[in-house]
């Protein structure tokens, strides 16, 4: 990876903001990520968003942080938070907004610390990459939590997107695969990323692959495009 996402950010913060990012997926054609989006205050966040944040209590993680928001909106309100994202652009961007606790690490290099809240979100499943690996992240995220603690993290139904009829040009839900593994690629300027694995987890899905690994699973909010957030807890 070329931290596509890091350079955006660190252009739009210095001030150099041109053009976008464009991302482009395996059942999908090339789309826009507007950056400024990426700076947006709590009154421009989708309500599953706000809803996170109004609900994170205690010592907060934010995983995959980006450009900080998410933080920047929870440190303003006297809450501890960490923010973590494996940018390094994206970290020195969440340093220059003054959040004060953000580091540069894979979240399953964070180890010996508890948190009483965990955020997932922008696709929050997304960090899994594939189904097969999501027991391995629920456990990571599980050794991480306060007894009492929740993780909070979104997800989409994908299945609206695929059309199972015989016309010329639809696309067919997959039988090799999760039909909620999807392969992103992200262009900015003149670079390009490699293709990176991201997982979109339909609610059913998801609810029993946490009641396997011992976490509980309630909605917490449904959005307009199949969208959702939930509370993970321990059992």
């Amino acid at each position: 990876m070329k931290d596509i996402l890091g350079k955006a950010l660190l252009d739009f913060q210095n001030g150099n903001y041109t053009e976008d990012i464009r991302t482009e997926t395996n059942i999908s054609e090339e789309d826009i990520l507007p950056i400024p989006y990426l700076f947006r205050s709590f009154s421009e966040m989708p309500p599953l968003e706000q809803k996170a944040l109004e609900v994170s209590k205690g010592k907060v993680l934010d995983v995959g942080c980006g450009a900080g928001s998410h933080s920047l909106y929870l440190q303003k309100k006297g809450i501890e938070v960490t923010a973590i994202d494996t940018s390094e652009g994206a970290i020195e961007v969440c340093k220059l907004r003054g959040i004060e606790n953000a580091r540069c690490i894979d979240l399953l290099q964070l180890k010996d610390e508890k948190f009483d809240t965990i955020l997932l979100l922008m696709n929050g499943t997304g960090i899994f990459q594939k189904l097969e690996l999501t027991e391995k992240y629920l456990q990571h995220l599980k050794s991480l939590l306060n007894p009492k603690g929740k993780i909070l993290i979104d997800s989409s139904d994908l299945r609206y997107m695929y059309d199972e009829g015989e016309d010329k040009g639809s696309i067919m839900v997959p039988s090799d695969r999760y039909y909620g593994e999807l392969e992103f690629i992200m262009h900015y300027k003149n670079w390009s990323s490699q293709t990176f694995d991201w997982l979109y987890l339909d609610e059913t899905t998801f609810k029993n692959v946490c009641f396997k690994n011992g976490l509980s699973f309630s909605i917490i909010s449904r959005g307009e495009n199949f969208d959702y957030l939930a509370k993970l807890s321990l059992i």
